[in-house]
Formats: C-alpha cells, structure tokens, sequence
C-alpha cells in the first residue's frame, strides 16, 4: 500500500509541475539577407514559390500539395500531406503588409493537432534585408507534457534556420 501511495503522490506531482508549465510558446529565427525586402516578400507571400525554400519540401519531396483561395497574400492557403516528417496540415496567409510582414495560420492535423500563428518580418538592414520567421501557439497540457521531453526551440528553429538559409540563397542568387 505504501509504494502504490508513493507512486500516486509522484504522479499527482508530475502533474502539478506539468499544469505550471508555460500556456505559450514562441520560436524565432532571423538572418540578414542581401537582396530588397520586395524580393525577399515575394517568394514567402506565394505559398507556389515555398518548394524552392521549405525545410520540409526537401524532407519529403513527394509530399502532395494543394492550393486553394488567392494565389497569394491574404487568403492564400496551402494544404499538404506527407511522410512522417512533414504530417498532414493546412497554411493561409491571414496579414500581409508589402515587404514588411506576412502571418500565417497553421493548423496541423498529423502526427499531432494543434493551431499556431507563424509570422515573417522584413526589415531593411546594411544594404539588405532583416527576415525573422516566428511561429507562436498555445500549450494544452499535453504541448506543456511533451515541452519536458522534447525542446520545441531546437526542433522548430533548426528547421527555421535551414529554411532561411534556402530563402537567403535563393533571394540572393537574384
């Protein structure tokens, strides 16, 4: 009777610590870019033009893409569905300022369900262009439970970080 005590206490316990874990999580990269933010806009606002850039479009060349709504800007969308990697999910473009800021809606189906906002900023910076790319979103208990194990800044931003040196080679290249 004591260990299953023990073991209910402990448990009882991880869940508490879980439950005050951040409700919210924020990832960010950034990389100077030396081509104009027009440029650099253009090839993030058209969702057509992400297989040239993506992370994920090299991780699952077959993956299935669809596009549906404006062709770009507000209202673009994006469905995919691919291996194990790259899931199954949806992208639209819900703000898009002229080389300055597009944000995105994220809604991932596969491997897991969740609901972000990703969001890239141009700023103009010694002869080029500043491009952040962040992605924010809410942790249920399950985000905060898995938070402990797997760190979502180093899985999230090392695919940011390869997807913003593809964008610089590409934008640079002309």
């Amino acid at each position: 009777m004591t260990i299953l005590m023990i073991l209910v206490l402990l448990v009882a316990g991880l869940a508490v610590f879980i439950a005050t874990r951040p409700d919210e999580f924020r990832v960010e990269r950034s990389t100077l870019i030396q081509a104009p933010a027009e440029g650099v806009f253009a090839k993030v606002n058209d969702f057509r033009q992400w297989p040239q850039w993506s992370p994920w479009a090299k991780r699952d060349p077959a993956m299935q893409v669809a596009y549906a709504g404006a062709e770009q800007g507000v209202g673009a969308t994006q469905r995919w569905a691919g291996n194990k990697e790259v899931g199954k999910g949806s992208a639209t473009i819900i703000d898009s300022v002229p080389a300055e800021r597009v944000a995105i809606q994220l809604e991932f189906i596969e491997p897991f369900q969740a609901s972000n906002i990703a969001e890239f900023r141009f700023q103009p910076e010694a002869g080029g262009t500043r491009v952040s790319w962040s992605m924010s979103g809410r942790n249920g208990f399950m985000g905060k439970a898995m938070g402990l194990i797997f760190n979502m800044d180093k899985m999230v931003g090392g695919d940011f970080d390869k997807g913003l040196a593809s964008l610089k080679a590409l934008a640079e290249a002309g």
